[in-house]
């Protein structure tokens, strides 16, 4: 699920964030129960999440509790935040033509901006934009930050993102 060519440069949050995008994949792909999901990770991924990754460097440390919070809570949103979502989307463009990977990447980050309002805005896009990077190689990354942009005023619209 990660590209091989990414070097990660992750603190316990980011970490957090990676395995909470892989995991809400997981969870719509298989249609499992984000509880089993959160689960599995904690008892058997979260350790080795890195794995696959090249990289030097020993896999981070993850904080377990972001990551529980992100994917409960998006998967509990998802119906919310798909629809605000949705309406960012350029024209033509549908969550189902994001493919499970991206919409899981969008998903995670709209939930931050709704619902976890004491990470700034900007803070949240970047971390989402950045974890992209290590997703895919192409124009997801600009993909995310634009369609986040666009989004942000409406899940949190006292906020300013610049």
């Amino acid at each position: 699920m990660t590209r091989a060519s990414a070097k990660p440069i992750l603190n316990k949050r980011r970490a957090a964030r990676f395995a909470a995008v892989q995991a809400l994949y997981q969870i719509e792909q298989l249609g499992e129960q984000p509880d089993a999901v959160c689960r599995e990770f904690v008892e058997h991924r979260l350790g080795r999440l890195f794995e696959m990754v090249e990289s030097d460097e020993p896999s981070p440390a993850v904080d377990r509790e972001w990551f529980e919070i992100v994917v409960k809570g998006a998967s509990a949103a998802q119906d919310r935040l798909d629809a605000e979502l949705a309406l960012c989307l350029a024209e033509g463009w549908t969550l189902i033509r994001c493919g499970y990977l991206l919409r899981a990447c969008l998903r995670a980050g709209a939930f931050e901006l709704a619902e976890r309002t004491d990470v700034p805005v900007k803070v949240v896009i970047n971390e989402y934009v950045e974890l992209a990077h290590l997703f895919f190689d192409a124009s997801e990354p600009a993909f995310v930050n634009a369609v986040l942009d666009r989004v942000a005023p409406q899940l949190r619209p006292t906020a300013t993102v610049a």
